[in-house]
Protein backbone atom coordinates (compact mmCIF):
# COMPACT_ATOMS: atom_id res chain seq x y z
CA UNK A 1 0.00 0.00 0.00
CA UNK A 2 1.00 2.88 -0.80
CA UNK A 3 2.09 5.45 1.77
CA UNK A 4 0.17 8.93 2.32
CA UNK A 5 1.28 12.08 3.17
CA UNK A 6 0.66 14.12 6.20
CA UNK A 7 1.36 17.59 5.91
CA UNK A 8 2.61 19.89 8.75
CA UNK A 9 1.56 23.07 9.44
CA UNK A 10 3.66 24.43 11.38
CA UNK A 11 2.47 27.72 13.80
CA UNK A 12 5.39 28.30 15.65
CA UNK A 13 5.60 31.97 14.15
CA UNK A 14 1.81 32.77 15.11
CA UNK A 15 0.50 30.25 17.77
CA UNK A 16 4.20 29.67 19.22
CA UNK A 17 5.12 33.45 19.89
CA UNK A 18 1.64 33.58 21.82
CA UNK A 19 3.53 31.74 24.73
CA UNK A 20 4.31 34.69 27.37
CA UNK A 21 7.31 36.17 27.44
CA UNK A 22 7.72 35.08 23.58
CA UNK A 23 7.97 38.05 21.47
CA UNK A 24 10.11 38.02 18.38
CA UNK A 25 10.32 40.94 15.88
CA UNK A 26 10.11 40.89 11.84
CA UNK A 27 13.79 40.20 11.49
CA UNK A 28 13.92 37.07 13.68
CA UNK A 29 10.79 35.82 12.26
CA UNK A 30 11.91 35.90 8.66
CA UNK A 31 15.37 34.24 9.82
CA UNK A 32 12.95 31.30 11.38
CA UNK A 33 10.61 31.30 8.33
CA UNK A 34 13.00 30.62 6.02
CA UNK A 35 15.14 27.58 8.50
CA UNK A 36 11.10 26.16 8.70
CA UNK A 37 11.10 26.06 4.56
CA UNK A 38 14.58 24.09 4.93
CA UNK A 39 13.28 21.71 7.30
CA UNK A 40 10.48 20.61 4.98
CA UNK A 41 7.48 22.34 6.81
CA UNK A 42 4.19 22.42 4.19
CA UNK A 43 2.49 25.83 6.00
CA UNK A 44 4.08 28.25 7.75
CA UNK A 45 1.75 30.23 9.41
CA UNK A 46 3.41 33.55 9.60
CA UNK A 47 1.27 35.98 11.84
CA UNK A 48 -2.51 37.39 12.76
CA UNK A 49 -1.91 40.62 10.68
CA UNK A 50 -4.24 42.72 12.09
CA UNK A 51 -3.46 42.05 15.66
CA UNK A 52 -0.52 44.88 15.06
CA UNK A 53 1.20 46.54 12.44
CA UNK A 54 4.56 44.65 13.34
CA UNK A 55 2.60 41.41 12.78
CA UNK A 56 0.93 42.98 9.40
CA UNK A 57 5.09 43.62 8.07
CA UNK A 58 6.10 39.87 9.37
CA UNK A 59 3.38 38.25 7.24
CA UNK A 60 4.87 40.61 4.44
CA UNK A 61 8.40 40.24 4.79
CA UNK A 62 7.99 36.43 5.03
CA UNK A 63 5.54 36.24 2.17
CA UNK A 64 8.13 37.83 -0.11
CA UNK A 65 11.38 35.63 1.54
CA UNK A 66 9.60 32.17 1.09
CA UNK A 67 9.31 30.40 -2.43
CA UNK A 68 8.44 26.76 -1.87
CA UNK A 69 6.26 26.73 1.02
CA UNK A 70 2.64 27.96 2.05
CA UNK A 71 2.55 31.34 3.63
CA UNK A 72 -0.50 31.51 5.58
CA UNK A 73 -2.26 34.10 7.62
CA UNK A 74 -4.80 34.14 10.66
CA UNK A 75 -8.08 36.03 10.85
CA UNK A 76 -10.67 36.28 12.53
CA UNK A 77 -14.30 35.82 10.40
CA UNK A 78 -14.17 39.52 10.86
CA UNK A 79 -14.70 41.46 7.52
CA UNK A 80 -11.26 44.08 8.38
CA UNK A 81 -9.28 41.11 9.56
CA UNK A 82 -9.96 38.92 6.12
CA UNK A 83 -9.42 42.02 4.26
CA UNK A 84 -5.98 42.87 6.06
CA UNK A 85 -5.01 39.27 5.67
CA UNK A 86 -4.81 39.07 1.92
CA UNK A 87 -3.24 42.54 1.50
CA UNK A 88 -0.02 40.94 3.96
CA UNK A 89 -0.24 38.18 1.55
CA UNK A 90 -0.29 39.72 -1.79
CA UNK A 91 3.25 39.12 -2.56
CA UNK A 92 3.18 35.30 -0.90
CA UNK A 93 4.14 32.72 -4.05
CA UNK A 94 1.46 30.20 -2.19
CA UNK A 95 -0.76 32.42 0.06
CA UNK A 96 -3.30 31.05 2.42
CA UNK A 97 -5.65 32.99 4.90
CA UNK A 98 -7.00 31.05 7.49
CA UNK A 99 -10.21 32.00 8.91
CA UNK A 100 -12.92 31.11 11.00
CA UNK A 101 -15.17 30.96 14.66
CA UNK A 102 -16.13 29.64 17.42
CA UNK A 103 -18.29 26.72 16.93
CA UNK A 104 -19.46 24.89 20.63
CA UNK A 105 -22.06 25.81 22.59
CA UNK A 106 -19.33 27.82 24.62
CA UNK A 107 -17.85 30.29 22.14
CA UNK A 108 -21.51 30.38 20.64
CA UNK A 109 -23.45 31.33 24.20
CA UNK A 110 -20.46 33.11 25.51
CA UNK A 111 -17.86 34.86 23.70
CA UNK A 112 -20.17 35.61 20.88
CA UNK A 113 -23.76 36.03 22.88
CA UNK A 114 -25.46 34.31 19.25
CA UNK A 115 -26.89 31.46 17.59
CA UNK A 116 -25.93 28.53 15.51
CA UNK A 117 -27.56 30.04 12.70
CA UNK A 118 -25.67 33.54 12.69
CA UNK A 119 -22.45 31.61 13.33
CA UNK A 120 -22.99 29.50 10.30
CA UNK A 121 -23.84 32.53 8.44
CA UNK A 122 -20.79 34.05 9.67
CA UNK A 123 -18.63 31.42 8.74
CA UNK A 124 -19.97 30.97 5.01
CA UNK A 125 -19.57 34.85 4.80
CA UNK A 126 -15.84 34.51 5.79
CA UNK A 127 -15.05 31.83 3.43
CA UNK A 128 -16.46 33.91 0.71
CA UNK A 129 -14.61 36.73 1.07
CA UNK A 130 -11.55 35.39 1.83
CA UNK A 131 -11.71 33.49 -1.76
CA UNK A 132 -12.06 36.89 -2.89
CA UNK A 133 -8.16 36.91 -1.84
CA UNK A 134 -6.69 33.54 -2.07
CA UNK A 135 -7.49 30.35 -3.84
CA UNK A 136 -6.28 28.43 -0.83
CA UNK A 137 -8.53 28.56 2.17
CA UNK A 138 -8.35 27.26 5.73
CA UNK A 139 -11.35 27.18 8.01
CA UNK A 140 -11.25 26.61 11.81
CA UNK A 141 -13.78 25.58 13.75
CA UNK A 142 -12.77 27.37 17.01
CA UNK A 143 -13.21 25.02 20.20
CA UNK A 144 -14.25 22.00 17.78
CA UNK A 145 -12.99 19.47 20.79
CA UNK A 146 -16.23 20.47 22.29
CA UNK A 147 -18.55 21.12 19.51
CA UNK A 148 -21.44 18.64 18.75
CA UNK A 149 -20.52 16.75 15.91
CA UNK A 150 -23.77 17.39 14.11
CA UNK A 151 -23.46 21.15 14.45
CA UNK A 152 -19.53 20.48 13.35
CA UNK A 153 -21.22 18.38 10.14
CA UNK A 154 -23.16 20.97 9.57
CA UNK A 155 -20.71 23.65 9.38
CA UNK A 156 -18.01 21.75 7.74
CA UNK A 157 -20.52 20.77 4.50
CA UNK A 158 -21.55 24.55 4.30
CA UNK A 159 -17.91 25.99 4.33
CA UNK A 160 -16.62 23.29 1.94
CA UNK A 161 -19.77 24.33 -0.40
CA UNK A 162 -18.09 27.67 -0.55
CA UNK A 163 -14.65 27.02 -1.19
CA UNK A 164 -12.82 25.81 1.63
CA UNK A 165 -9.92 23.60 0.73
CA UNK A 166 -8.89 22.83 4.58
CA UNK A 167 -10.78 22.38 7.70
CA UNK A 168 -8.81 22.81 11.27
CA UNK A 169 -10.65 20.94 13.87
CA UNK A 170 -8.88 22.16 16.80
CA UNK A 171 -9.04 20.87 20.28
CA UNK A 172 -8.47 24.46 21.60
CA UNK A 173 -8.38 23.94 25.29
CA UNK A 174 -6.59 20.50 25.32
CA UNK A 175 -10.11 18.96 26.80
CA UNK A 176 -10.47 15.76 24.74
CA UNK A 177 -8.87 12.43 25.48
CA UNK A 178 -7.71 10.83 22.50
CA UNK A 179 -10.01 8.21 21.25
CA UNK A 180 -12.50 10.39 21.55
CA UNK A 181 -10.45 13.48 19.40
CA UNK A 182 -9.91 10.42 16.51
CA UNK A 183 -13.65 9.66 16.37
CA UNK A 184 -14.80 12.98 15.82
CA UNK A 185 -12.12 12.92 13.27
CA UNK A 186 -13.84 9.65 12.09
CA UNK A 187 -16.64 11.08 12.17
CA UNK A 188 -16.50 14.18 9.98
CA UNK A 189 -14.39 12.17 7.42
CA UNK A 190 -17.61 9.41 7.12
CA UNK A 191 -20.50 11.47 7.11
CA UNK A 192 -19.72 15.32 5.82
CA UNK A 193 -20.78 15.78 2.33
CA UNK A 194 -17.95 17.01 0.03
CA UNK A 195 -15.42 16.15 2.30
CA UNK A 196 -12.84 14.11 -0.08
CA UNK A 197 -12.76 17.44 -1.83
CA UNK A 198 -10.46 19.16 1.63
CA UNK A 199 -8.33 18.25 3.81
CA UNK A 200 -8.99 17.63 7.32
CA UNK A 201 -6.35 19.59 9.89
CA UNK A 202 -5.94 18.69 13.74
CA UNK A 203 -4.91 21.64 15.95
CA UNK A 204 -4.23 19.94 19.70
CA UNK A 205 -3.17 22.19 22.88
CA UNK A 206 -1.39 20.45 25.47
CA UNK A 207 -3.60 21.95 28.43
CA UNK A 208 -3.24 17.98 29.68
CA UNK A 209 -0.38 16.71 28.16
CA UNK A 210 -2.40 15.23 24.86
CA UNK A 211 -1.90 17.51 22.13
CA UNK A 212 0.65 15.08 20.49
CA UNK A 213 -1.75 12.08 21.23
CA UNK A 214 -4.56 13.49 19.96
CA UNK A 215 -3.31 14.47 16.70
CA UNK A 216 -1.78 11.48 16.13
CA UNK A 217 -5.20 9.71 16.82
CA UNK A 218 -6.45 12.49 14.40
CA UNK A 219 -4.45 11.44 11.33
CA UNK A 220 -5.00 7.70 12.35
CA UNK A 221 -8.47 8.49 11.82
CA UNK A 222 -8.53 10.56 8.45
CA UNK A 223 -6.42 14.15 8.72
CA UNK A 224 -3.57 14.51 6.75
CA UNK A 225 -2.41 17.89 7.78
CA UNK A 226 -1.15 18.37 11.60
CA UNK A 227 -1.01 21.89 13.20
CA UNK A 228 2.54 21.92 15.44
CA UNK A 229 5.17 24.09 17.05
CA UNK A 230 8.72 23.45 17.54
CA UNK A 231 9.97 22.35 20.75
CA UNK A 232 5.81 22.84 21.77
CA UNK A 233 5.75 26.19 22.52
CA UNK A 234 2.31 27.97 22.19
CA UNK A 235 -0.64 29.86 24.20
CA UNK A 236 -0.95 28.37 27.87
CA UNK A 237 0.37 25.03 27.44
CA UNK A 238 1.59 25.03 24.48
CA UNK A 239 0.59 22.96 20.97
CA UNK A 240 1.46 19.66 19.46
CA UNK A 241 4.92 18.98 19.17
CA UNK A 242 6.48 19.33 15.80
CA UNK A 243 9.54 16.92 16.28
CA UNK A 244 6.97 14.37 18.51
CA UNK A 245 4.60 14.02 15.78
CA UNK A 246 7.41 14.06 13.21
CA UNK A 247 9.02 11.40 15.10
CA UNK A 248 6.11 9.38 15.74
CA UNK A 249 5.32 8.86 11.70
CA UNK A 250 8.46 8.45 10.73
CA UNK A 251 9.49 5.36 13.69
CA UNK A 252 6.17 3.51 12.50
CA UNK A 253 5.88 1.78 10.01
CA UNK A 254 3.38 0.26 10.30
CA UNK A 255 0.72 3.83 10.31
CA UNK A 256 1.85 4.01 6.46
CA UNK A 257 2.46 7.91 6.62
CA UNK A 258 5.41 10.29 5.46
CA UNK A 259 6.23 13.82 6.15
CA UNK A 260 8.41 16.24 4.20
CA UNK A 261 10.69 16.58 7.19
CA UNK A 262 14.22 16.96 6.62
CA UNK A 263 14.47 14.58 10.52
CA UNK A 264 18.62 15.56 10.66
CA UNK A 265 17.72 19.33 11.00
CA UNK A 266 15.54 18.99 13.79
CA UNK A 267 17.94 19.25 16.64
CA UNK A 268 19.02 22.20 14.65
CA UNK A 269 16.13 24.19 14.42
CA UNK A 270 14.81 23.34 17.85
CA UNK A 271 17.90 25.35 19.27
CA UNK A 272 17.55 27.97 16.74
CA UNK A 273 13.76 28.95 18.13
CA UNK A 274 14.74 28.48 21.72
CA UNK A 275 17.30 30.76 21.23
CA UNK A 276 15.54 33.36 19.25
CA UNK A 277 12.19 32.81 21.45
CA UNK A 278 14.29 32.39 24.55
CA UNK A 279 11.91 29.69 25.82
CA UNK A 280 14.28 27.04 27.45
CA UNK A 281 13.84 23.18 26.47
CA UNK A 282 13.02 21.50 29.15
CA UNK A 283 15.95 18.57 29.82
CA UNK A 284 13.31 15.69 29.65
CA UNK A 285 11.57 17.34 26.55
CA UNK A 286 11.37 14.41 24.20
CA UNK A 287 13.42 14.24 20.98
CA UNK A 288 15.16 17.59 21.37
CA UNK A 289 16.20 17.82 25.51
CA UNK A 290 19.50 18.09 26.89
CA UNK A 291 18.57 14.42 28.35
CA UNK A 292 17.06 12.64 25.39
CA UNK A 293 20.00 10.64 23.97
CA UNK A 294 22.08 10.74 27.38
CA UNK A 295 22.05 7.58 29.80
CA UNK A 296 22.85 7.94 33.88
CA UNK A 297 21.62 4.55 34.98
CA UNK A 298 24.22 2.14 35.17
CA UNK A 299 21.37 -0.89 33.83
CA UNK A 300 20.81 1.63 30.77
CA UNK A 301 24.66 2.42 30.05
CA UNK A 302 25.31 -1.36 29.92
CA UNK A 303 22.61 -2.27 27.34
CA UNK A 304 23.05 0.90 25.10
CA UNK A 305 27.03 -0.22 25.07
CA UNK A 306 26.28 -3.49 24.37
CA UNK A 307 23.48 -2.52 21.52
CA UNK A 308 22.23 0.93 21.73
CA UNK A 309 18.55 -0.41 20.56
CA UNK A 310 18.40 -1.63 24.04
CA UNK A 311 17.29 1.73 25.42
CA UNK A 312 17.06 3.85 22.32
CA UNK A 313 14.23 3.60 20.50
CA UNK A 314 14.84 6.29 17.89
CA UNK A 315 19.21 7.23 16.38
CA UNK A 316 20.31 10.10 17.76
CA UNK A 317 21.56 11.07 14.23
CA UNK A 318 18.27 10.92 12.77
CA UNK A 319 17.12 14.30 14.75
CA UNK A 320 21.11 15.53 14.34
CA UNK A 321 22.36 14.76 17.26
CA UNK A 322 25.98 13.38 16.41
CA UNK A 323 25.86 10.19 19.27
CA UNK A 324 24.22 9.32 22.76
CA UNK A 325 25.64 10.34 25.70
CA UNK A 326 27.24 8.15 28.76
CA UNK A 327 26.61 10.63 31.87
CA UNK A 328 28.53 8.94 34.60
CA UNK A 329 26.97 9.80 37.83
CA UNK A 330 26.45 7.51 41.45
CA UNK A 331 24.06 5.37 39.89
CA UNK A 332 26.40 4.27 36.80
CA UNK A 333 27.91 0.89 36.60
CA UNK A 334 31.80 -0.75 36.18
CA UNK A 335 30.74 -0.96 31.95
CA UNK A 336 29.60 2.62 31.80
CA UNK A 337 32.99 3.48 33.75
CA UNK A 338 35.28 1.47 31.44
CA UNK A 339 33.48 2.88 28.31
CA UNK A 340 34.31 6.19 29.34
CA UNK A 341 37.55 5.33 30.22
CA UNK A 342 38.28 3.61 26.93
CA UNK A 343 36.98 7.17 25.02
CA UNK A 344 39.68 8.96 27.04
CA UNK A 345 42.36 6.07 25.47
CA UNK A 346 42.81 4.55 29.20
CA UNK A 347 42.46 0.63 28.59
CA UNK A 348 41.96 -1.10 31.65
CA UNK A 349 41.34 -4.44 32.81
CA UNK A 350 38.82 -5.63 34.85
CA UNK A 351 41.06 -6.22 38.28
CA UNK A 352 41.90 -2.45 37.66
CA UNK A 353 38.53 -1.26 36.76
CA UNK A 354 37.25 -3.10 39.98
CA UNK A 355 40.02 -1.03 42.24
CA UNK A 356 39.16 2.51 40.60
CA UNK A 357 35.15 2.09 40.87
CA UNK A 358 35.02 2.65 44.98
CA UNK A 359 36.78 5.57 44.33
CA UNK A 360 34.46 7.11 41.47
CA UNK A 361 31.72 6.65 43.63
CA UNK A 362 33.18 8.74 46.35
CA UNK A 363 33.42 11.35 43.73
CA UNK A 364 29.85 10.32 42.25
CA UNK A 365 28.17 10.76 45.76
CA UNK A 366 29.29 14.13 45.99
CA UNK A 367 28.59 15.36 42.33
CA UNK A 368 25.95 15.03 40.15
CA UNK A 369 28.29 14.27 37.13
CA UNK A 370 31.80 13.11 37.12
CA UNK A 371 34.14 15.40 34.54
CA UNK A 372 36.58 13.97 31.99
CA UNK A 373 39.13 15.76 34.20
CA UNK A 374 37.75 14.36 37.48
CA UNK A 375 38.14 10.54 35.32
CA UNK A 376 41.95 11.11 34.99
CA UNK A 377 42.31 12.52 38.57
CA UNK A 378 40.82 9.20 40.18
CA UNK A 379 42.90 7.05 37.80
CA UNK A 380 45.88 8.56 39.15
CA UNK A 381 45.11 8.60 43.08
CA UNK A 382 43.96 4.90 41.85
CA UNK A 383 47.46 3.96 42.39
CA UNK A 384 47.41 1.82 39.16
CA UNK A 385 50.36 0.24 37.77
CA UNK A 386 50.25 1.55 34.28
CA UNK A 387 52.25 -0.99 32.23
CA UNK A 388 50.19 -4.10 33.76
CA UNK A 389 47.21 -2.47 33.35
CA UNK A 390 48.17 -2.13 29.88
CA UNK A 391 47.18 1.87 29.88
CA UNK A 392 47.65 3.18 26.46
CA UNK A 393 46.40 6.51 24.57
CA UNK A 394 44.48 7.24 21.38
CA UNK A 395 42.87 10.07 19.55
CA UNK A 396 39.24 9.81 20.79
CA UNK A 397 36.05 11.96 20.23
CA UNK A 398 34.68 12.78 23.84
CA UNK A 399 31.15 10.84 23.72
CA UNK A 400 29.35 14.18 24.62
CA UNK A 401 27.30 15.86 22.23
Amino acid sequence: MKKEKIQIFDTSLRDGEQSPGCSLNTNKKVEIAKELEYLGVDVIEAGFPVSSPGDYKSVEKISESINNTIVCALSRAVKTDIEIAGESLKKAKLPRIHTGIGTSNWHIKYKFNSTPDKILERAINAVKLAKKYVEDVEFYAEDAGRTENNFLLKICEKVIQYGATVINIPDTTGFCLPEEYGKKIRFLKENVQGIHKVILSTHCHNDLGLATANSLYGIINGARQVECTVNGIGERAGNTSLEEIVMIIKQNKHLNLFTNINTKKITFISNFISKLTEITVPANKAIVGFNAFSHSSGIHQDGIIKRKETYESINPKDVGVHQSSIILTARSGRAALNYRYEKLGFFLNRNSIDRIYPIFLEYADKKKEITDEELKIILKNSNINNDNDQKRYRNSIEIKC
